[in-house]
C-alpha cells in the first residue's frame, strides 16, 4: 500500500512540474496522467466516472457556448463603453474589473463568473490595445477569492454549510458575531489595494467613445442572467443532482441554439458558438480529476489531512494555523474540494476530543482551501478556464505572469482572514 501511495505522488508531482514547465502541452500532459492512473490501477475502472466533476465539466460547456452568443450581440462591447466612461484610467477599469467579478462570485460558481466577465475585459483590452493577461488573472483570482463569502459561492463552502448545518444567513452573522463573510471581505479590500500596486503604472487615460456600442440582440443578455438567477435559486433547493449547475448551463445553451436557428434559419449559425467551447480546458480538467481521483483511491489525501492534524497536537491555535497555511499550499497543487471533503470530519472529531469550538478550526480550512487555488495557474478551475479565454484569443500566459498577481494577492486576502478569524472566533 505505501509503495503504491508513493509511486501515485511521484506521478502526481511530476506531472504537476511538466505542466508548469510546458504550458503549451498541459491538457495532452494532464490527460497522458490521468491515462497511466487508470492504466496502472491507480484509479480502478469503476471509479472513473466518479472523479470526474461533470458539473464543472458542463457548466464550462455551456457557459462558453452562452458567452459566444452574448459576444456576438456586442453587449460585452456596450458594457467596456460604459465602464470606460466612468473609469478615470487603465489601472482603475482593472480593478473594477475584478471587484465586479468578485461581486458576482460570491454568488455564482467562479468558472461561470470569469466566462461572464472576460469578455468585456477583452473588449476593454482591445478598445485601448493594452495587454488583457494581467486583467484575466485578476479577474480569475478575484473570482475565487469570493468563493469562500457565501453558502453559494462555491461547493467547498456548500459543503462546509452542510457539515456545520449553516443557513445562508449564517454565513454573514453566526454564533452572536460577524461571520466568515466579513473575513472574505476583509481580505477583498486588502487584496484590492494590492490589485492597485500592481496595475500602478496602467495610468494611461482611457479615450472617451463618440458613441456607444448598439446591442444588436438582447436575447442572449437575458439567457446569461436567466443562468444567474437560476443557479441562485437552485443553490436554495435540497436534494439537486449534483450536476444541477452544468444542467442548467448547457439547458439555456440549448435554448440559445435553438433561438438562433429560428433567428437567422440556417444550420451552419449553430457552428460559432459550439467552436467556442474550449475543448483544451475541458482536456486539463478531465486529466486533473482522473489525477486526483487516483491519489485520493490511492489515500494520499486521506493521509495529508491527517498528518495536518496530529501536527497541531493539543494547542488550537497551533493547529488553527496549520491548517490555514497547509490548506493554502495543498490548494495550489490539487482541487480543494476532495481535500475538503476529506477534512471537514476529521476536523469535527478532533474538536470534539478537545473540547474546543470547532468554528475557528472549519472557517480556517474554508478560508485556506478556498484562496490556496490562487497560487498557481493550475490550482483552481477559474484560472484554468482564464487561461484557456486567453489562449484562445492567442495570448500564452507564462508562470511568472500569473505569479506576479496570484501570489501577493493570495497573501493579502489570506493574512487578514487568517487574523480575522481567530480574533473573533479562536480567542
Amino acid at each position: 500500500m505505501m509503495n503504491s501511495m508513493i509511486a501515485a505522488i511521484v506521478l502526481f508531482a511530476l506531472t504537476y512540474i511538466l505542466m508548469l514547465i510546458f504550458g503549451k502541452y498541459r491538457p495532452y500532459i494532464a490527460l497522458a496522467s490521468g491515462v497511466i492512473f487508470i492504466l496502472t490501477g491507480m484509479l480502478p475502472l469503476d471509479q472513473i466516472w466518479s472523479s470526474i466533476d461533470w458539473n464543472v465539466i458542463l457548466m464550462i460547456a455551456g457557459t462558453m457556448g452562452l458567452v459566444s452568443l452574448f459576444v456576438e450581440s456586442k453587449m460585452p462591447a456596450l458594457l467596456a463603453d460604459l465602464i470606460m466612461e466612468k473609469v478615470p484610467n487603465v489601472k482603475w477599469a482593472a480593478v473594477s474589473l475584478a471587484l465586479f467579478a468578485g461581486i458576482i462570485s460570491a454568488f455564482v460558481d467562479n468558472v461561470a463568473t470569469v466566462l461572464m466577465v472576460a469578455p468585456i475585459a477583452l473588449e476593454i483590452c482591445k478598445k485601448l490595445n493594452t495587454n488583457p493577461v494581467p486583467f484575466i488573472i485578476a479577474i480569475a483570482v478575484s473570482s475565487n477569492l469570493q468563493g469562500a463569502a457565501t453558502l453559494i459561492g462555491d461547493t467547498t463552502a456548500i459543503m462546509l454549510g452542510a457539515e456545520m448545518d449553516m443557513s445562508f444567513l449564517d454565513f454573514f452573522w453566526y454564533q452572536g458575531k460577524p461571520s466568515i463573510f466579513f473575513a472574505v471581505e476583509l481580505g477583498a479590500v486588502l487584496s484590492a489595494l494590492i490589485l492597485l500596486v500592481l496595475f500602478r503604472k496602467e495610468n494611461g487615460a482611457i479615450p472617451k467613445a463618440e458613441s456607444r456600442t448598439k446591442v444588436t440582440d438582447m436575447v442572449p443578455t437575458l439567457l446569461l442572467l436567466a443562468m444567474l438567477l437560476l443557479l441562485i435559486v437552485a443553490s436554495f433547493i435540497e436534494n439537486t443532482p449534483d450536476t444541477i449547475n452544468g444542467l442548467i448551463c448547457c439547458g439555456l445553451l440549448v435554448i440559445g441554439l435553438i433561438y438562433t436557428l429560428i433567428r437567422k434559419k440556417k444550420l451552419t449559425a449553430l457552428l460559432p458558438p459550439l467552436k467556442e467551447i474550449d475543448f483544451t480546458t475541458i482536456g486539463i480538467l478531465l486529466g486533473l480529476f482522473l489525477m486526483i481521483g487516483g491519489i485520493k483511491n490511492k489515500g494520499v489525501i486521506d493521509a495529508a489531512a491527517n498528518l495536518l492534524a496530529e501536527a497541531g497536537g493539543g494547542n488550537v491555535f497551533l493547529l488553527y494555523t496549520i491548517i490555514v497555511w497547509a490548506s493554502v499550499l495543498i490548494s495550489a497543487f490539487i482541487d480543494n474540494i476532495p481535500y475538503v471533503a476529506t477534512m471537514l470530519p476529521i476536523i469535527g472529531g478532533l474538536a470534539a476530543a478537545l473540547g474546543v469550538n470547532p468554528t475557528p478550526l472549519y472557517f480556517g480550512l474554508l478560508s485556506g482551501a478556498t484562496l490556496g487555488g490562487n497560487c498557481t495557474p493550475i490550482g483552481a478551475s477559474a484560472n484554468i478556464t482564464g487561461i484557456g479565454i486567453l489562449r484562445k484569443d492567442g495570448y500564452e500566459v507564462k508562470n511568472k505572469d500569473f505569479f506576479k498577481i496570484g501570489i501577493p494577492f493570495t497573501l493579502a486576502a489570506i493574512i487578514p482572514a487568517y487574523i480575522y478569524i481567530w480574533l473573533v472566533y479562536g480567542v
